[in-house]
């Protein structure tokens, strides 16, 4: 199921046949397209949104890889449904998003189907909810941006903004995101006010399996990924704010990966 945000003034799915001219072009006509979700609520006024036609066009141009791009507005992509049939799924910034129920199904989904997922800035907070209630049953956990009267917050506001400001991250070895940036520590751009509360429930979430693989010079988590998964990884900064569009993260390029990666699995167990 693809669910189009009603606005066109960012980025138009591509179509099939589209996708495919631009595939036979990268000198691969054969390969199947695969398809990604951009769960979040589509705003000219959100950059990380604008960047995305930059991205797709460049990981097309650069790497070779075309994605067949939709956007799932956060009430729409808590359909049944919403986000299965998609090769990948990012849910991207913006919140406090219209349905945080919306945002978490399609985290959900993703887990549970082996849907190669990247979550950034509010997409890593959420991702960090829905394992915490779905997985661990911390079900009373919330998010201050979504409800700030909550007893028991996950999501907390941080101590002092992020928002437009670069920082260190220093990453775990042998970790998804260090194999993915080649190193074990990077500079990243961050646009946000929350992140996970000092509330002792990170110790839950790594014994039901998460890991925190990447943390600021104060020891605090910045990146979380899910072993055993195909590609689930979320980070608190932006990657898609990485220089000016032309050449995509590493982190966005991953995904991309994996989004062909299981479009070309798909189509093989559909010869």
């Amino acid at each position: 199921m693809a669910v189009m945000s009603e606005s066109p003034s960012l980025i138009q799915s591509r179509t099939q046949p589209q996708a495919q001219a631009q595939a036979q072009a990268h000198n691969d006509p054969s390969a199947p397209i695969a398809r990604i979700a951009l769960v979040g609520d589509r705003s000219p006024n959100v950059t990380s949104h604008t960047r995305i036609p930059l991205l797709l066009e460049a990981l097309a141009d650069r790497d070779g890889l075309v994605l067949d791009a939709y956007w799932i507005p956060t009430p729409d992509a808590g359909e049944p449904g919403a986000v299965r049939g998609f090769d990948a799924v990012w849910v991207l910034p913006g919140s406090p998003y219209r349905s945080e129920a919306g945002a978490l199904a399609a985290i959900r989904t993703a887990r549970e189907d082996g849907i190669p997922f990247l979550g950034t800035c509010g997409g890593f907070q959420h991702m960090l909810l829905e394992f915490a209630r779905n997985v661990c049953g911390l079900t009373s956990v919330a998010h201050a941006e979504n409800d700030p009267d909550a007893d028991d917050l996950l999501i907390a506001p941080l101590a002092c903004s992020l928002v437009g400001h670069e920082a260190a991250v220093t990453l775990t070895p042998g970790s998804l995101v260090e194999s993915v940036l080649g190193a074990d520590r990077t500079l990243e751009r961050y646009h946000c006010s929350y992140g996970p509360g000092d509330t002792g429930h990170l110790a839950t979430l790594r014994a039901h399996g998460l890991r925190f693989t990447g943390t600021d010079e104060q020891g605090q988590a910045r990146v979380a990924e899910l072993p055993g998964h195909p590609f689930f990884l979320a980070t608190l900064f932006q990657p898609e704010l990485s220089g000016d569009g032309s050449r995509p993260h590493p982190v966005v390029r991953a995904l991309a990966r994996a989004a062909a990666a299981h479009a070309a699995a798909g189509a093989a167990r559909a010869a």
